[in-house]
């Protein structure tokens, strides 16, 4: 039988040199980011809901069977480089996101990964990070509850996910890796580069929303905001709301049923499952990591 894990390995360094070696960005490219289980649903779903409100230039649309996320989940709508688009073909046909500007990407992939197709490109690039330990437990979950058949019973447990989450051991490679690529790109190029982070959308969802609207260009007018159309897209992108759509309850999006990308999206659900000692290594292991970055959680 075929070693599954090395199969899912190539399964991300293939698409990744594809990527590398043929993808044309365009300037109005935008790049959403992130390591996984950070936020990376919402964020596509704000992105989604923020462009869409300016080709509509009204927010009562925002909310009627036409929008885009109550007919397909934003996994469907912002497509992964690595895990769709350069996955099914070295040389992907965009033509179909091409007739929209801009053109919508999603990677796990680290910045450096990036940088060499886009180099000298003016796209933007949006990463969401969150804690680490939020982020071990739901990647656990999620992988736990899309665990192939074939796998043995057990080999998902949460010590040893959490050893090797600690060891760096990922598809995407250590997250302490991922997170500080991005974050170094943010200082060097913030005009480019914008570093965002789960907890500071969840305790100040209004100032979040709006510094993202302006650093994508489209930045909320005194009227949209007098008109509440900042609560509007903060509503249709709850939680509560998009795990309620059809789409998101019998669709799929990358072999994985809709409803697997919802769960709590709680900040702190971690402790409901790391012992003190998990939480006081994994804790130790990342300061270590992050040391003289300056980057603070």
């Amino acid at each position: 039988m075929p070693n599954t894990r090395l199969i899912c390995l190539s399964n991300k360094l293939v698409p990744t040199v594809n990527f590398q070696r043929n993808f044309k960005p365009q300037v109005t490219d935008i790049i959403l980011a992130s390591y996984p289980k950070s936020g990376t649903t919402w964020l596509k779903a704000l992105t989604v809901a923020l462009l869409e409100r300016v080709k509509n230039r009204s927010c009562d649309d925002i909310q009627t069977h036409h929008h885009p996320l109550e007919s397909d989940n934003p996994h469907g709508l912002v497509p992964f480089l690595e895990m769709n688009l350069y996955l099914k073909s070295s040389t992907p046909d965009l033509t179909n996101l091409s007739s929209s500007s801009p053109r919508l990407f999603s990677t796990h992939m680290p910045l450096h990964t990036l940088q060499v197709p886009l180099k000298d490109s003016p796209c933007k690039i949006v990463y969401i990070c969150r804690n680490w330990k939020d982020v071990l437990v739901s990647t656990w979950h999620f992988t736990s509850i899309n665990v192939e058949e074939t796998e043995a019973e057990g080999s998902f447990t949460l010590e040893l996910f959490f050893d090797s989450f600690c060891s760096g051991v990922h598809f995407f490679g250590p997250f302490w890796e991922n997170v500080l690529s991005y974050w170094r790109g943010s200082l060097e190029d913030p005009k480019h580069v914008l570093f965002m982070t789960y907890e500071d959308l969840k305790a100040e969802p209004h100032g979040q929303i709006k510094k993202l609207a302006e650093f994508l260009d489209c930045p909320f007018s005194e009227e949209e905001e007098e008109r509440g159309d900042v609560d509007k897209i903060l509503e249709l992108c709850s939680l509560r709301n998009l795990s309620s759509l059809e789409i998101n309850k019998t669709g799929t999006s990358n072999d994985v049923h809709n409803s697997n990308f919802f769960r709590k999206g709680e900040v702190g659900d971690w402790k409901n499952h790391l012992t003190p000692e998990m939480e006081n290594k994994i804790d130790n292991i990342i300061e270590e990591k992050l040391k003289g970055s300056d980057l603070k959680f």
